[in-house]
């Protein structure tokens, strides 16, 4: 279900300006398009303070949230290449240095090649790393111990393409040069090495419950 925000003039929140409703208009339709992987691009189109803010809504408008303070610092590294020097190069600094920080710390591994879109909500941390190449899309969702890693068609350049709306339970993994369709939950611990139709759910068989051995009797 995608989510819808509404314009507030909170003074926590990061972008506190009304958006017209022609804009606001627009700006839903944009969610509703594939994501075509030009991240540089949407911020160009929707505008840095806008998305940073959407980015706030979408953590519930926690400021401590680790997911959000990996998604901010992956917004500078990306919105550096709309920059001029020597803001250009002082972007990509505090890019690199909270990178670090967010992979060390946080233990959440984004670096600047990936193209992420609009209202991606990153819920918890530790153990989540994606893959240099991969494309999520729009109001996508990934939990704690997610991964997006190399399989064995490796390809330089080519990652997983993720669609919109896309939910990731806990220590799901993607491998290889996949593509996931729009609106596909992933339940927790699932493998996933192939494409994936839009509109399903993938999840493991419950585990096998098995009696305890009685111990003999003499």
């Amino acid at each position: 279900m995608t989510k819808t925000f509404e314009p507030v003039s909170s003074a926590a929140d990061p972008r506190p300006e009304a958006v017209s409703p022609a804009r606001e208009i627009l700006l839903e339709r944009m969610l509703e398009a594939p994501f075509d992987g030009n991240e540089a691009a949407m911020i160009r189109a929707v505008g840095f303070r806008f998305l940073i803010g959407e980015d706030f809504r979408t953590h519930e408008r926690d400021p401590f949230a680790p997911g959000l303070h990996t998604l901010w610092i992956h917004r500078i590294g990306v919105h550096a290449d709309n920059l001029r020097p020597p803001l250009r190069q002082i972007a990509r600094a505090v890019h690199r240095l909270g990178q670090l920080f967010c992979r060390n710390f946080y233990g959440i591994e984004i670096e600047r090649s990936v193209r992420v879109g609009r209202r991606l909500e990153i819920g918890h941390q530790s153990g989540i790393v994606i893959h240099r190449h991969a494309t999520i899309g729009h109001n996508c969702v990934i939990r704690q111990g997610v991964t997006f890693g190399v399989g064995t068609d490796w390809i330089e350049g080519k990652g997983p393409v993720i669609g919109n709306g896309v939910r990731f339970g806990v220590g799901s993994v993607v491998m290889g040069n996949v593509t996931i369709g729009d609106r596909v939950t992933v339940g927790p611990n699932c493998v996933i090495s192939s494409d994936v139709a839009p509109d399903c759910t993938l999840f493991l068989p419950p585990p096998r419950v098995l009696p305890k051995a009685r111990p003999a009797t003499a």
